[in-house]
């Protein structure tokens, strides 16, 4: 198991959408950790470029996180009137948006590509993959990992035959994984669900949620995981590719809250402009209001404009530093080392 021959039990959320890069995966897996690359809204051609780069820069095992596509049929009603209100909203700002799209998000090329050309894991979000599909890539090699939010998922997850749980708490930043996104949705701290995930299933356990210290990650092992995943805390690494006003968000001490207004699926991301105006109106409907606010949230980025960005960060996003990838790689093993020895002191 890969899990077993890591020098450090850190391993680096797949952070899609901009911020993951090769070279930031690569660092994280030469540092000891395993790094994971994004392949979210990327063809397989660019993920097979993104492979052989991250091969080209480490000898290293490494992952490729996939999102399983959404079946669901949103109200087109619901979101027809939330685009006429997006429309009006970027038109007071000269912005542009989209049109609603469907798309599985190239799935059964990558499962091609991944299949054939094998890595070390292939983890998936947004739901759980069919045996076969978990089976065809376990054959060909590669370790399968499934983000889990809740002992139902979990259970799923083993049944389908995974090898990893990863188990994503309620302070993690980015979207839920949850297998169906749905209103009242449960949504677990990290801790609650490491304790109970310890005691109904017999996987290993990969925590993911506000990890941005070597304390923080220390905990996280103390309750039953093997490996801590760790998004936010890299984001400002120079190997991410992280736009520089999300970089400068990232530094402040705004707080974070889950919407649904950049992509209609739930998600955490640092408070702004565009979440306060909207969250409260945007409809379940992934990936449909993905496309509708996508040049939008492009042009923002360009010009600089926090204030209508996705600003995708966990919890702790303060806590994040500005250092390359392999000294947070060795700084967070170095605490979490330190922190548990001083739990040992304190509990003799």
């Amino acid at each position: 198991m890969v899990l077993d021959d890591l020098a450090v039990p850190i391993v680096l959320a797949p952070l899609a959408g901009g911020p993951s890069t090769p070279e930031l995966t690569a660092a994280v897996s030469e540092a000891g950790g395993l790094g994971f690359l994004a392949s979210g809204y990327l063809s397989a051609e660019t993920t097979r470029d993104r492979i052989e780069a991250v091969r080209e820069l480490s000898s290293r095992p490494f992952g490729v996180n996939v999102f399983v596509p959404d079946d669901s049929s949103p109200d087109p009603q619901a979101v027809a009137a939330y685009r006429d209100r997006l429309r009006a909203w970027a038109d007071q700002r000269g912005g542009t948006i989209g049109e609603p799209q469907t798309t599985d998000d190239d799935w059964d090329r990558k499962l091609e590509l991944l299949t054939a050309d094998p890595v070390s894991v292939v983890s998936f979000t947004f739901g759980c993959p069919s045996r076969e599909v978990i089976e065809s890539l376990k054959a060909a090699g590669s370790e399968v990992w499934l983000t889990v939010t809740n002992p139902d998922e979990a259970a799923e997850a083993r049944g389908a035959g995974a090898d990893v749980l990863v188990a994503q708490g309620a302070e993690a930043g980015g979207h839920r994984a949850s297998f169906v996104d749905r209103p009242g949705l449960p949504v677990y701290g990290l801790l609650a669900l490491l304790q109970i995930l310890a005691r109904t299933e017999s996987l290993p356990l990969v925590a993911s949620g506000g990890i941005a210290t070597g304390a923080g990650l220390a905990a996280a092992l103390c309750v039953g995981a093997r490996a801590g995943q760790c998004g936010t805390a890299f984001m400002l690494c120079p190997e991410a590719g992280t736009s520089p006003a999300h970089r400068e968000a990232l530094r402040s001490g705004t707080d974070t809250a889950l919407t649904r207004a950049f992509t209609g699926r739930l998600a955490r991301g640092i408070r702004n402009e565009f979440m306060d105006e909207h969250s409260d109106r945007a409809p379940i409907a992934y990936p449909q209001l993905h496309y509708v606010t996508a040049p939008l949230r492009k042009e923002a980025r360009e010009r600089g404009d926090a204030g209508a960005i996705n600003l995708w960060a966990g919890e702790a996003h303060q806590l994040a530093e500005e250092r390359p990838a392999a000294e947070m790689v060795q700084s967070l093993a170095a605490e979490a080392r330190e922190a548990l020895e001083t739990s040992r002191r304190l509990i003799d």
